[in-house]
């Protein structure tokens, strides 16, 4: 796959490597507040995997005064990093650096 871009509004970052990505979104930008209910997680991926494994689609849609695009945008991101990404070592990246 080509180069993987950052994907947080306004930040112009590409990547050779889905890892180098999902890292950077966690150590570089801003936590997200889940708009269903408050959680604090890092922008991005696991902003997307805590939506869709901790709420409906339905919740995510009401509280983001989303549409059925959106939601399919976010499960395509979603499905795309987790086919392509080594997620364990990229949370273990994390941990030793703290950001997890």
């Amino acid at each position: 796959m080509g180069l993987w871009k950052c994907g947080i509004e306004g930040c112009d970052g590409r990547f050779e490597d889905v890892e180098s990505a999902v890292i950077h979104q966690t150590t570089e930008h801003e936590r997200h507040e889940c708009k269903v209910c408050g959680t604090i997680v890092p922008e991005g991926y696991f902003a997307i995997r805590h939506t869709f494994e901790e709420h409906s689609r339905a919740e995510f849609v009401r509280a983001y005064d989303a549409d059925s695009s959106a939601v399919r945008e976010r499960e395509d991101v979603k499905a795309a990093v987790e086919e392509e990404a080594d997620l364990e070592r990229v949370v273990s990246d994390l941990k030793e650096r703290g950001a997890l």
